[in-house]
Parts: C-alpha cells; structure tokens; sequence
C-alpha cells in the first residue's frame, strides 16, 4: 500500500492509530510515515482551528467550544469515543459534551464506553481521571490554560489487540489531542476576552446613555429653576420699584395691595427652595425622618386649617372624615403635613366649585390619607407624567405653585415606607391617596433623634423688655450682631430694636474683637460666611477665651443640609437658625438665650 493512500484513508476519516498502525507494519520506512502523520496532524489542527473561529465569530459560547472539540476529536480518532467532564466542585467531574465512534454499532466500542462509564451526567473524581491519565494509552487531558482548569477530556476505545503498541504511534496520538486542546483552550480564553469587552462595551454604551438623559435633565431642570425662581422674583423687584417711584403711603390701598404681592412671592419664592433643597435631601439620601407617635385628627385640622383661607376665597367648602379605627399614626409630624398641605392646596387650585375633602381610613398594616376634590379631573396621559418634578397640569394657572409637591410628596411618603396613589377622570374631581405605615419600620434613618434644619420655635413667647441708653453688659438686652451684608443686619437691627434689645453691629471679625473690648453682651448673632474669618472659626475661638466662653452664640446661615446644624453646635454655637430667618422665631430664640443672662 502507497503512502499516498494512507493519507487518503486518514483524510477520509479513518482513526489516525489504526492508519499509523498500518503505515508502521506495512512499511519498512518509519521515519516516513511518522513525517506523513504528522503534517496531517497539522492540517487536522488547521481545520479545527477554523472551525473553533466559525463557532467563535457566530456565538462565542464555551459549550460550543467544548462540542466542537469532541466532535472533531471523534471523527479523527476512528474507534474512541470523547467526552468532555466539566467542573461540579473542586473534586468532581460531570459528563457534558459526547461524541465519537459511539455513533458506530461497534460492541468493541460500545464495551469500552461502558466500561469507562462515558455518559452524559456520569461523574468521575479528580482520582479518577489522574489515574486515567497515567495508563500507556492515555484516556484522560486535564483541559487547562495558564491558570485555569476548565474540566477533563476523556476517551474510551475499543481493546487494543496484543501487538505491542509503538511509542511512536503513543507520542503522536497524545501530540494530537494535546495540541488540539491547547487550541481550543485558547480560542476560549480568546472568547472569554470579547465576552469581556462586549460587556464592558455595553456597558459603557448604558452609561453613555445615562449620562445623556442625566445632562438633559439637568438641563431642563435649570431651565425650569431658572423660571421659577424669576417668576416671583420678578414681581418682588417690579413692585418693590414701584414703592420707590411713587412712595410709600401706608394708608394707599394700592400700596398695600404691592406689599401683599411682594410678600405673596417671597413666600413662593422660599417655599420653592425649600421644596429644592428637600428633593436634593432625599436624591441625596441626607432626609432624615424624626419618627413620632401623631394626634391624626390633630394633624388633620392642622392641614386643613392651612389652606382654609384659600378655600374660603373660592367659596369652597372643607371636609373631614377620620373613621373611628384611626387615631394614632407613626411619622414625621412636618412632613405629614407638608404632604397633606401639598394634596389640599393641589385639589383647591383645580376645584372652581364644590368641596375638597379629606378621608382617612386605616387598610390593613397602613393608614390611607385620601384628599379628593370635585374639580376639573386629571386626563390619563396627564397623569402619566404629573408625579416628574416641575410638571404642572395643562390648566395650571401660570406663576401659582411650584411643580415640584406631588413629586416631593411621593418621595416623602416613599421614604416613610408607603407610597402615593391617583384615581382620577377628567371633569370627575380626583383622589390622592398617601398610605403610610401604621408603625415606623426601624431602620437608623428612621429613628434618628437628629433635629429638623428647619428652625423651631419654643412654646414660650418674648417677654417684654426694657430700653436703656448704655451698654451693659449683665443686661439682657444687648445683642452682637456679626453680619456682613448691610441689608440683613438692617433687618434684623430694625426688628430687634422695635423689641426693646440694643444691637451692636460688627462686619467682620476685627470689628466683632473691638466691640468684645468694650463691652460683653448677653447674645451674639454670628454668621457664619464672613468676608475674612469663617464664623464657625469665630465661635470656636470665642469658646477658647475663658472671658467670652459664657456667652450665647447663636448661629444664623443659609446652610440647610444635612449635619449642618451639628457642625454648628460642635463648634460650640447655642443654637442655629436657618436664613430666611423668621423674625419671630429669632426673637423667640435671642429671648430665650438673653433671659439666662
């Protein structure tokens, strides 16, 4: 037989031992054959290289991979069936890939696959196939790259006769399967890489995406900022020049009607920021909730009688229904309110004629606060999108409300561990619905006993007080008032003044040192950002002097975030209240810290 026919059976297919066994007793040249094998050893490599890629380039998946190696494996080694075992635990093998000349009715073979145990889901220990792999004819590859065992490669074939089988034939079988799991191996890891990057390319694209819509919005929610804050600002400035102009004459109705407006939009205008900030708060994870056992009629008539005012100019009446298993809710008592203020000022901008009311009912765990109105209805596209933060209704009137209480309001009954329903028709009225949980769920963010940022105001009111031509310090009157813009220190003098106190005002830290000098007074009001020293600075230094460590400082910022208020009393302030400052809570709180003087 000629060497090119035995290459031709190799090629058809026939097992590369047997074809070997052929070339070797048939031929007195080895050396020759072993050469003809082994550049078939190479096509056999090419082929199967370029199958792997095909596998790869359509679906880079390892059990492909895997299948593709037995197959192939299988049609070359003509008599042996291969199996792939892959990884249970760190000692265990399972059967999952199959193929070879177990396709052929051979009882040789068929003795030797059960023999060997080559079934799908048969397992085999890590003993096991390392001792397979120790036997002359090899029946057992660990399947591994640099650093990673993928499983095992396992074969069976038929009984060998009793020829004594050549070395060389064993060193070129083993060549074959070793190389072609290298190859597959690396095509694997090749995969695992692009799996990598397609992911991470994914990935990336997400992001890119995110960071789009996130940019877009913070586009639109500048744009929509920017025109909520000019509105109201707007008529304060207008209105504020038109006092200017033609003067201000208390008893002018028409000038009473411009302060009206003037402190109409202020108003607006800081329940804007504050709705701003609480969002920033809550997208922040920085809201804390002050959980506390609420009166929920109490709270109820408290809401209600906020907006009574406003429903009494629209002839509107006011109702309440709190059925009799209701009486105690666990919540924040400022954000109930807010949410229930935010619900009733809504159904009263919307209702024309008719009532607005309020239900409360407890369902199940939860305490179902409803607020329906017999107004104009809300269609269903509308509502699809009026839970967004600035979104107003079609019919909205322009200038009037914020567009952020409803989605303010969903946050806040979220963070409390409920949430907020809509039932609505257009020309029906509408009906939100806040359930929140009859119990506070604990959690540290919901037990915290941090303060509200919002300044509080003390049962006890001012009590009257004296006025004195000298400064002295162990009178009670005397305030120092750190304050670098003119216009507010003018507002607070003017005001504290009328009250009976004497204000000393200093601009900076130099002046509030030399006005120390000659006087000590009862109460100073710092601010906290100073042209030239911080004021938390100011008041830790003044708690180092042992001459002013006595005296109440009380903190006045625009600060309104989470820890502020803490980072205030740790420098050593008495207390802390937040800009726009209340007047009244001020003179409650400068009250308050004088008396003990």
């Amino acid at each position: 037989m000629t060497l090119q026919l035995h290459l031709h059976q190799t090629i058809r297919g026939n097992s590369i031992s047997a074809s070997l066994r052929q070339v070797f007793t048939q031929s007195d040249s080895c050396t020759t054959n072993q050469l003809a094998v082994e550049l078939w050893i190479e096509r056999f490599l090419n082929h199967l290289n370029a199958r792997l890629l095909d596998g790869l380039n359509s679906a880079p998946t390892e059990a492909r991979l895997w299948q593709t190696l037995a197959d192939e494996l299988g049609q070359v080694l003509v008599g042996e069936v291969i199996a792939i075992a892959l990884p249970v635990d760190a000692e265990q093998f399972e059967v999952q890939h199959l193929a070879g000349s177990m396709m052929q009715l051979n009882p040789s073979i068929c003795t030797a696959r059960h023999a060997t145990e080559l079934e799908v889901g048969n397992t085999f220990t890590l003993a096991e196939l390392r001792q397979l792999r120790q036997t002359e004819w090899q029946n057992a590859w660990e399947l591994c790259g640099r650093k990673t065992t993928y499983g095992w490669l396992v074969t069976a074939s038929s009984p060998i006769s009793t020829t004594p089988i050549d070395a060389a034939l064993i060193q070129l079988r083993d060549q074959c399967v070793s190389r072609a799991i290298t190859q597959t191996v690396q095509v694997i890891r090749h995969g695992k890489k692009t799996e990598t990057l397609i992911e991470k390319c994914q990935t990336l694209a997400a992001t890119n995406r995110e960071l789009a819509q996130t940019s877009k919005l913070k586009s639109e929610f500048l744009a929509n900022t920017s025109h909520e804050i000019r509105t109201p600002l707007s008529s304060i400035l207008g209105f504020t020049h038109l006092l200017r102009e033609q003067g201000y004459t208390p008893s002018n109705l028409r000038h009473q009607e411009y302060l009206k407006i003037i402190l109409s939009s202020g108003q607006h205008l800081l329940a804007l920021i504050n709705d701003i900030l609480d969002l920033s708060k809550i997208e922040a994870d920085q809201l804390t909730l002050q959980q506390e056992s609420i009166d929920v009629i109490e709270v109820c008539k408290l809401a209600l009688k906020l907006v009574q005012e406003k429903a009494s100019d629209k002839g509107l009446s006011l109702k309440l229904v709190v059925t009799p298993d209701v009486s105690i809710v666990v919540a924040d008592p400022l954000r109930l309110k807010q949410m229930l203020f935010n619900l009733l000022s809504n159904a009263l901008k919307f209702t024309d004629r008719g009532s607005v009311g309020l239900e409360v009912k407890a369902v199940e765990d939860f305490i179902e606060f409803t607020v329906w109105d017999t107004g104009t209805g809300i269609s269903p596209e509308q509502q699809q999108i009026l839970f967004r933060p600035y979104t107003q209704l079609q019919n909205a009137t322009p200038g009037e409300g914020t567009g952020l209480g409803l989605a303010l309001t969903q946050k806040l009954a979220e963070l409390h561990g409920g949430w907020v329903r809509l039932e609505s028709e257009p020309d029906c009225g509408s009906r939100f619905t806040i359930a929140l949980p009859r119990t506070a769920p604990v959690s540290p963010a919901l037990t915290s006993t941090e303060l509200c940022l919002s300044p509080q105001s003390p049962n006890s009111s001012t009590p009257p007080l004296s006025n004195s031509s000298r400064l002295n310090p162990t009178r009670s009157n005397h305030i120092l008032l750190v304050e670098d813009n003119a216009h507010n220190a003018r507002l607070v003098i003017t005001y504290l003044c009328k009250l009976g106190y004497e204000v000393t005002w200093s601009k900076n830290s130099e002046e509030m040192w030399q006005s120390l000098k000659q006087s000590v007074p009862a109460v100073i009001l710092m601010d906290i950002h100073l042209p030239d020293v911080n004021g938390l600075t100011l008041t830790q230094q003044l708690r180092s002097r042992k001459r002013y460590r006595s005296i109440p400082v009380i903190v006045q910022t625009a600060m309104a975030m989470k820890g502020d208020r803490e980072k205030c009393l740790a420098a050593g302030a008495a207390d802390y209240v937040s800009k726009p400052i209340d007047l009244t809570a001020l003179a409650q709180t400068v009250a308050k810290y004088s008396q003990k003087r």
